[in-house]
């Protein structure tokens, strides 16, 4: 039997990418809301993950979480 994947493990799976994730990528493969995308990126720094937020070099703002 296959454990189901959260949405919260999908996001931490992709702000532990080197290149991070956008809101809008963190929308995409959730399905929610800009808002929900935000709460949750607080929840999660709230459980001590070190959620870094930064601009790429195309001034588009991504989330990582640190040391990744």
């Amino acid at each position: 039997m296959t454990a189901k994947t959260t949405k919260s493990e999908t996001v931490l799976k992709l702000l532990g990418r080197k290149q991070g994730a956008t809101t809008e990528q963190l929308q995409k493969a959730t399905g929610w809301q800009p808002h929900s995308v935000r709460a949750a990126l607080t929840g999660l720094r709230k459980k001590d993950h070190d959620i870094r937020r930064e601009e790429n070099a195309k001034g588009v703002t991504v989330y990582r979480v640190a040391g990744q």
